[in-house]
């Protein structure tokens, strides 16, 4: 995956995991609270990936002289 996907997917991962999140507050229902807050922690992770990606190319690019 490249990292713009990594990040658009991480977006996408925190958001629903947020969605959860609040609606498990709202109904009172604790599993699904812990399984948004779950999926926001893989968004998360998945966009700190996509920003690894973005650094580690940016060394590359340096070190061949790429713009």
């Amino acid at each position: 995956m490249s990292s713009t996907t990594d990040k658009i997917k991480g977006l996408a991962n925190e958001a629903v995991g947020n969605v959860k999140q609040a609606a498990g507050k709202a109904t009172g229902n604790d599993k699904l609270v812990a399984e948004g807050k779950a999926q926001e922690l893989k968004g998360e992770a998945q966009k700190a990936v996509g920003d690894v990606k973005d650094g580690a190319k940016s060394v590359a690019d340096t070190i061949t002289g790429r713009k």
